[in-house]
């Protein structure tokens, strides 16, 4: 571990044990700051536990773009469309929604593009930092094979890898078809004509690395809490961070990573809306092996091998973070992937889960410095896997001197 920069904090709390927050925990531990991890139910218990556990660069595609807004106004009147907004959703929620559709245009997917390049360039080495450095889990290399009906469909997909492309994203696409696309993906089904290969990517078991994660973490020597949060206040030349029940805990600076519930914690700094784009994900088994992750655009659907079988996530529902399992939408996600997969046995499903994806109005994290002492790291959105520990490492070199590093520019709260 390496000495703590001189006029830095010595003690910082993190809360959030997600894998934003725990990567930033690992980064500061690493400049010699004491650190204590604060969550309202434990390590993983938001939406780092049931995401497909995808670690790719590649397809850090915006979700602000022309083409979702206009799926979104057509899924308003479907109940099974894997967007779904509530048509009773509450005056807070549809303010938030005509943010996000004004920010759908060119010009702001281009920006965002743009701005997540830097930490699309450093995502694998900075796990690679973690694994090689005690967090113990494994990482498995592999290409994300989406599949199409025909090439019309692939066409969108390949624009959007083009744009990626263009704004200087490394991206190695190999096009498959006829006994090519049955072996690369062998539970494709027979609709499924069309297939294209995003070369070298990952994939983890998101809630296995950020259990591991915390782990390390506390081998560290710091402390994970179980406590809700309730408020950050100045005390004394310090922050304090306030606990229901009235515990209070007081360090030199407050990290505030708390995925979909970021708003109850920043409002007092913070305009800006961050919104729970739950996404849905169960465990099914499969008749046949499956060599890496299959991803289905037109369901927006993605399916990673997981524990001898096959974890499907899909689905952006704008709902209240704690609001209880759609069922509807888990027979939605399963139905729209039926389609495209063969040899999956859909009546077994386990492990069904929901967690709330941040989710910002332009599409990019909110990552810097609040005020004195108090800084934030989340709206990462559908991305928050593969950005969390590069995030993580860039939060903690701020934190710990004092300077915003260019990388974050983009990303500052106050934009």
């Amino acid at each position: 571990m390496t000495e703590r920069i001189d006029g830095g904090p010595r003690s910082v709390v993190v809360v959030g044990a997600g894998i934003v927050g725990l990567s930033t925990a690992w980064f500061l531990q690493e400049r010699g700051i004491e650190v204590t991890v604060v969550d309202r139910e434990g390590v993983a218990a938001g939406a780092s536990w049931g995401n497909a556990g995808w670690i790719s660069p590649a397809l850090t595609i915006p979700l602000n773009q022309p083409s979702v807004l206009r799926y979104g106004l057509k899924s308003l009147l479907s109940p099974s469309a894997p967007l779904h907004i509530p048509l009773r959703a509450n005056f807070g929620l549809w303010r938030f929604l005509t943010k996000f559709a004004l920010n759908c245009r060119r010009s702001r997917t281009e920006h965002v593009i743009n701005a997540n390049l830097p930490l699309n360039e450093e995502a694998l080495e900075a796990y690679d930092v973690l694994i090689d450095n005690g967090v113990d889990a494994p990482r498995l290399d592999a290409a994300i094979t989406a599949l199409f009906e025909n090439d019309a469909q692939a066409g969108e997909l390949r624009r959007e890898l083009q744009d990626m492309r263009a704004a200087g994203q490394h991206i190695e696409v190999t096009e498959l078809s006829g006994p090519q696309l049955r072996e690369r993906v062998p539970l494709a089904a027979a609709s499924a004509t069309v297939g294209l290969a995003v070369e070298h990517q990952r994939y983890v078991d998101p809630g296995q690395f950020v259990t591991a994660l915390g782990r390390a973490v506390t081998e560290r020597g710091a402390q994970i809490r179980e406590l809700r949060v309730t408020d950050i206040t100045h005390y004394r030349g310090q922050i304090a961070v306030h606990a229901f029940g009235g515990e209070m805990l007081v360090a030199d600076a407050v990290v505030l990573a708390t995925g979909a519930w970021l708003n109850d914690l920043t409002h007092r700094w913070l305009r800006t809306d961050v919104r729970a784009g739950r996404g849905y994900s169960f465990t099914v088994p499969v008749d046949r092996p499956i060599p890496g992750p299959i991803y289905l655009p037109t369901a927006r659907v993605a399916c990673t091998p997981y524990q001898d079988g096959l974890r499907v996530a899909g689905t952006m529902e704008f709902r209240g973070p704690d609001d209880p399992l759609d069922s509807a939408r888990v027979r939605a996600v399963a139905a729209s992937a039926g389609r495209m997969l063969d040899g999956v046995r859909w009546d077994q499903m386990r492990d069904v889960w929901v967690g709330p994806r941040p989710v910002t109005a332009d599409g990019l994290p909110l990552i810097g410095q609040l005020d004195d002492g108090v800084f934030v790291a989340g709206g990462h959105g559908m991305w928050g896997l593969a950005h969390g520990p590069v995030t993580g490492r860039l939060l903690a070199e701020q934190v710990s001197t004092g300077k915003q590093p260019d990388a974050l520019r983009p990303f500052e709260p106050y934009r």
